[in-house]
């Protein structure tokens, strides 16, 4: 496996002076000793990232079973390709995955397979060309400046930073991806939004253990309230959006809910799926990783020094904000780390459809195959002090040295996440309005406990208070 990376990690900038020791992320500490039968099920029903023990982050294969079934862990980042890329057509969505996410998702473009999934993902993409992400920055820093305004009258309070970005992603693809057509009060579609997921996205027991899908998942019983909410309201935006096309078909804008209706082959149903797909992963991976991104750099102040001094020295020189992610590589380095520690997508989970091999690693036909950034992004084998914050990983230069497939926080190969440049373009924008003038602190009593539910998310929220710089 490749060790490119233990060089990079040493490499500083020349302008870069000594600085303190990194700060340690906290993560669940892994196990020493097997789970057992119902350990294992206990632990992965609480918490899926608490499964892991040292030999995780440690080796480059796992090789073992549940209920029969082979389970194969990855992490060599050459293996990796293999499976996503070279031979992906081999590799089907895992039937856990799928237990999972389809009765939040149904036939969305991240749950979707075949067919389906091929011509859903025609029809999105010229949403999402370099001309469309350009275009879609002035309204992401128009956003972001009136969460700043907001936030800046709550000075000296504390927040749930967690909340509040999601707040703030939700009003950027509102402005963004459906052009302010979804009507609903912005703090009860964050907190919907929070129940929906956490609540929906949960591994049940039964999950686990292959149960048919008719048996009710009763740790998900909790969200349907919320999809049931979800669903009223898309159903509402579809019908205005189709009216106004009925009344004008060149006047509607052009964005993903027009590009949807418009789509040859796309049933009414699929159309609302792929709509709460991106309400869900199009806004709730990037909140949740820019929370993360303001508690670490609360943790590491000399790190938010940098940053801070590179959006104060740059962004007056810019002349718009489709320049800033390009223009800000401390700022962008800083979201990447903490994609890194914190995976938007902690799994990428495949079926084996027939036999395979790649060098000494033998994949039986209908295998389990995990590739896990969670494990990936923190193997021992792949980063120096993997469980630090050390965003100059990312600095021009030392992120060259990385191997392509190391990191995952948007996946990779034909399913990579549609959305990436938007996320990235997003993050950046956001990071440098609200950083510009605000400043956040930690202030919980304890470090955040960190869960997988259908993102890498803090149990309790981000509590940060707000101060002016």
């Amino acid at each position: 496996m490749s060790n490119a990376l233990h060089a990079a990690d040493t490499l500083v900038s020349p302008d870069v002076p000594s600085r303190p020791r990194p700060f340690r992320a906290p993560a669940p500490v892994p196990h020493s000793e097997p789970l057992g039968f119902f350990g294992f099920l206990k632990t992965a029903s609480r918490n899926p990232i608490e499964i892991w023990g040292t030999r995780a982050f440690k080796e480059p294969y796992i090789v073992g079973s549940w209920l029969g079934v082979p389970n194969i862990v990855v992490n060599d980042p050459k293996a990796v390709r293999h499976l996503l890329v070279d031979n992906a057509k081999n590799y089907v969505m895992q039937p856990l995955r799928q237990r999972i996410l389809r009765p939040l998702l149904r036939d969305g473009l991240l749950t979707a397979e075949g067919q389906l999934w091929r011509r859903t993902r025609k029809a999105i993409a010229p949403i999402f060309t370099p001309r469309h992400i350009a275009g879609f920055t002035e309204p992401m820093a128009a956003r972001s400046q009136k969460a700043q305004e907001r936030l800046s009258g709550m000075a000296g309070q504390t927040v749930d930073i967690s909340h509040e970005t999601t707040l703030l992603t939700f009003d950027i693809l509102q402005a963004t991806l459906f052009s302010d057509d979804i009507a609903s009060e912005p703090d009860a579609f964050a907190r919907s939004t929070s129940d929906f997921l956490g609540s929906m996205g949960r591994v049940d027991p039964l999950d686990l253990l292959g149960a048919p899908d008719f048996l009710p998942r009763f740790r998900r019983m909790r969200g349907r309230k919320s999809m049931n909410y979800f669903r009223q309201l898309i159903a509402e935006t579809i019908e205005k959006r189709k009216r106004q096309l009925d009344r004008d078909p060149d006047g509607a804008p052009p964005d993903l809910l027009t590009l949807l209706l418009k789509a040859d082959g796309l049933s009414r149903d699929e159309i609302e799926d792929n709509i709460i797909t991106f309400i869900g992963a199009g806004h709730e991976t990037t909140a949740r990783s820019l929370a993360w991104t303001f508690y670490l750099l609360s943790q590491a102040p000399d790190e938010r020094r940098m940053v801070e001094e590179e959006i104060d020295r740059v962004v007056p020189t810019l002349d718009h904000p489709s320049q800033y992610l390009d223009a800000l590589p401390r700022t962008r380095a800083v979201f990447e780390e903490s994609m890194r520690l914190y995976p938007p997508a902690p799994s990428l989970n495949r079926t084996a459809l027939q036999a395979d091999q790649f060098n000494d690693l033998t994949i039986p036909a209908g295998s389990t195959v995990l590739i896990m950034p969670w494990l990936i992004h923190r193997h021992e084998m792949l980063w120096d002090r993997p469980d630090h914050f050390i965003p100059d990983r990312f600095m021009p230069g030392n992120r060259d040295a990385l191997d392509r497939y190391q990191y995952l926080p948007f996946g990779v190969g034909p399913r990579i996440c549609i959305g990436a440049s938007f996320a990235l373009q997003e993050a950046v924008i956001a990071l440098a309005v609200l950083m510009r003038d605000l400043r956040f602190d930690y202030d919980g009593r304890n470090q955040p406990n960190v869960v997988q539910r259908i993102t890498v998310q803090p149990e309790n929220g981000l509590p940060m208070k707000i101060s002016r710089r």
